[in-house]
């Protein structure tokens, strides 16, 4: 059996590694640069398991093509282990067709992500980053900022992070509600529509999953009937929203600030709105959250070569 690791071999113990070995022969890539599609299929050749990181791949808004064309000329793969929760950036419907299992690594960042989610509505509600950005340019003025306490925090996906979000922000004084897809309860939260969640809020936390089905679910419409001054943090997706429709709403002063994850900063019409943070996406990115990442992407690995995936997508 052959697996293809699209991640560094030094990210993975050697007690991982080893674990890993004992299936077969295993490649891995040299480092977590993005590499040329030669490149990949180069690596990929003769695959049975692919276990896959989107960086090599291009980032999130790269990876869906080039990995469907890696899959392509791979005719004895027998699955795919995701080092993400998400899962928008791989073809799940090519997968469904050629039944290939998908394996993602759910919670291994839960706290961490919501721990980096609070932060950012933190430094908008203070206009932390907002100030610092002024000040390094020398244009230092004092802006007026608000408490999170006693303010209504709506989450829209209450999921495995979505639900750590909303403790958070139940032990900091703040009125939760949210808005979930599919039917939900939390002891704490109140459970709304989205058009509820919307019009309700003070701040808002996105932490719905990556697919595509959440595209472009907050439009000009909804958007309308946000709260004035909301803040809003997103460490999901940048196609959920109306880009346009959001800054429009930034500049005119509706929504007080935005805190984006995503790959490209410099293009949309975000880019240069001062009360728009855009910063790549480093939530997961800690010593607690990698230790579980790597775990649960070899056991996921060891199991798709037993004949018996676990935590599947599809």
């Amino acid at each position: 059996m052959k697996i293809v690791v699209y991640n560094p071999q030094e990210d993975f113990t050697l007690e991982q590694q080893n674990k890993l070995s004992s299936l077969g022969e295993v490649v891995y890539t040299e480092g977590r640069e993005e590499l040329s599609l030669d490149k990949l299929l180069e690596i990929g050749k003769g695959a049975d398991i692919i276990a896959a990181d989107p960086d090599p791949l291009g980032g999130f808004e790269k990876a869906k093509p080039v990995f469907t064309k890696i899959m392509e000329t791979l005719p004895n793969l027998k699955g795919v282990c995701l080092s993400t929760t998400s899962f928008g950036w791989i073809d799940l419907n090519y997968c469904k067709t050629r039944n290939l299992p998908v394996s993602n690594v759910p919670g291994y960042s839960r706290e961490s992500v919501a721990e980096h989610a609070i932060a950012l509505l933190l430094c908008l509600a203070k206009r932390i980053i907002v100030s610092d950005r002024q000040t390094q340019a020398g244009k230092y003025k004092m802006g007026m900022g608000f408490e999170l306490k006693g303010k209504t925090l709506g989450i829209i996906g209450l999921g495995n992070i979505g639900s750590r979000v909303a403790e958070l922000g139940i032990a900091m004084g703040m009125k939760v509600i949210a808005y979930n897809r599919s039917p939900k309860q939390m002891e704490g939260v109140e459970m709304k529509t989205l058009d509820e969640v919307l019009k309700e809020s003070d701040a808002i936390s996105i932490n719905t999953t990556h697919e595509d089905a959440n595209v472009g679910i907050l439009g000009k419409d909804q958007i309308a009937k946000l709260k004035k001054d909301v803040i809003i943090v997103n460490t999901v997706d940048r196609e959920i929203f109306d880009e346009q429709a959001l800054a429009d709403a930034l500049k005119s002063g509706q929504v007080y600030g935005y805190a984006l994850e995503a790959e490209d900063l410099d293009n949309g019409p975000l880019a240069g709105v001062e009360n728009a943070i855009l910063i790549k996406g480093f939530g997961w990115y800690t010593k607690e959250a990698l230790q579980n990442l790597y775990q649960i992407i070899v056991d996921n690995v060891i199991a798709l070569a037993k004949g018996n995936p676990v935590n599947r997508v599809v």
